[in-house]
């Protein structure tokens, strides 16, 4: 275990089977349909990664790219796109992969944006929910597990650009943020 991480809240086998169990509900979703997937860079690369290696059906992958926290632990609140999707989202099923969802502010704004898009469908999924730090109006339409309000990293999951290279899923020390 990395120095850095106070504890260990979800191991490199229980991704695996997250990654798994997840993939094999969206295959059965998405079965007939012309699927996008879209993951949420940086943090979601590691499960966007993983997880469509268990969709087994034709799909697409794009990414978008959206900034609010800088190397801050708390987000800013404004939301800057910095990388947009290539694809015309018209007939697709779109599936947002997110690494987390905290506050919500981000994924809402990012979600509302491509609506207007004119998708068949937008569904979210996270890897991991935090449902106490909730401030947006958005709900993951699946979720690989809930994790308390702690500061996490590991799995595409950082700090100031560090720690996503971590197999696992972390909660960071605090003297780590707080110097």
């Amino acid at each position: 275990m990395n120095k850095d991480i106070e504890k260990i809240l979800v191991t490199e086998e229980e991704l695996a089977e997250i990654t798994k169990k997840l993939g094999e509900q969206i295959t059965r979703d998405y079965a007939e349909k012309k699927l996008l997937i879209v993951g949420v860079l940086k943090g979601s690369i590691y499960f966007l990664t993983d997880l469509s290696r268990h969709i087994d059906l034709p799909c697409q992958i794009d990414f978008i790219q959206a900034s609010s926290y800088g190397s801050s632990t708390v987000s800013s609140g404004v939301i800057k796109i910095t990388k947009d999707i290539a694809e015309d989202l018209t007939g697709f099923d779109v599936l947002l992969v997110e690494d987390i969802l905290d506050t919500g502010k981000t994924l809402k704004h990012i979600h509302d944006m491509l609506i207007k898009r004119n998708p068949e469908s937008i569904a979210v999924i996270t890897l991991l929910d935090k449902p106490s730090r909730r401030e947006a109006d958005i709900h993951a339409d699946y979720v690989g597990v809930d994790v308390p309000n702690a500061f996490v990293v590991g799995y595409g999951l950082d700090y100031d650009q560090f720690y996503r290279n971590l197999p696992y899923i972390g909660i960071l020390k605090e003297e780590v943020y707080k110097k």
